[in-house]
């Protein structure tokens, strides 16, 4: 690494008393930790912010903080309402994150390797166009860690990564549904690139998009397409994928559900920015080809080639 790194990282969290012990050992492990792990508990029931307290007697660079009473109202889906992004935002005003050269968001029921921060600003120090990185999740399926499939430049915001001067560019991150795949567009947008890397690998605690139900997590999926500016034939694509998921044909036909809602109902906005949407549609056309292209050779299949943006 790089002489003059430090390291910023935030984790919004609620109810995680059964995870956030495990997370926070693994932080604390680091072969290269962080300078400043502010964990932000927003309106935990469960004792999440007096285990935090606890834990962060023994860890030096962990801060415990608490949002305001009633900071988050919702209706029972925090994803809907941007409730992680508004506490990683309401966090990052409490210090002073421009004297950091990297910031990152880690949730809390993510367990990390003890090698992860050192080998990803690694990679961050090898690219100087790297803007938002980040490894890769896998989860339990019976008594097995399996990976979760994921497009090479998406990087999960359970995990990721941003170097200051590309956070500073997108303008940080949206407090609004799908505010994980925006500030992706963005970063792109502006000349930064964004990647996951496949042999940084973690384990996640509990299934992505199920702390509301598996099926209200595929709902949201549709909607976020439909924010995020996607067109019928993809977000239909998509829905096709999500039919092999559990439960097997219901997951694509909520995934459906929730864009042709959001679509139709007008219950969520999309992105009001012209540039954007146009990055986004000859994005998701070149993408398009390539995924023709490839089931149009001869014995060539398995994931997508990486995108070099």
């Amino acid at each position: 690494m790089g002489d003059g790194t430090r390291l910023l990282i935030v984790s919004p969290v609620r109810n995680e008393a059964a995870h956030i012990e495990l997370v926070a050992h693994s932080a604390a492990g680091q072969s290269r930790p962080p300078d400043l792990w502010l964990v932000v508990d927003d309106g935990s029931t469960d004792g999440t912010l007096e285990l935090l307290r606890q834990l962060s007697t023994g860890i030096p660079f962990m801060r415990p903080l608490s949002t305001p009473r009633g900071y988050t109202r919702d209706a029972g889906d925090r994803h809907a309402v941007a409730a992680a992004p508004r506490a990683f935002n309401w966090a990052l005003r409490t210090v002073d994150w421009r004297s950091f050269t990297h910031i990152g968001k880690l949730d809390g029921d993510i367990e990390l390797p003890d090698d992860y921060f050192v080998r990803l600003l690694a990679e961050f120090d090898r690219d100087p166009a790297l803007g938002i990185g980040g490894g890769i999740l896998v989860e339990r399926t019976g008594s097995h860690w399996r990976p979760m499939r994921t497009a090479p430049h998406h990087v999960r915001g359970a995990l990721k990564l941003y170097r200051r001067e590309c956070f500073d560019a997108i303008g940080g991150v949206q407090e609004r549904l799908g505010w994980d795949g925006l500030d992706q567009s963005y970063a792109r947008m502006r000349g930064y690139r964004t990647r996951s890397f496949e042999d940084i690998v973690a384990r996640h605690h509990r299934a992505v998009g199920t702390a509301d139900g598996s099926l209200r997590g595929r709902r949201r999926g549709g909607e976020t397409q439909y924010v995020l500016g996607f067109s019928f034939l993809w977000a239909a694509m998509k829905a096709l994928k999500c039919c092999l998921s559990r439960p097997p044909v219901l997951s694509g036909a909520a995934f459906m559900y929730g864009y042709l809602r959001a679509s139709s109902r007008g219950s969520v906005s999309r992105i009001d920015d012209p540039e954007y949407m146009r990055f986004v549609r000859r994005d998701e056309r070149r993408r398009l080809r390539r995924a023709l292209l490839r089931r149009d050779r001869p014995g060539v299949g398995g994931p997508a080639p990486r995108s070099s943006s």
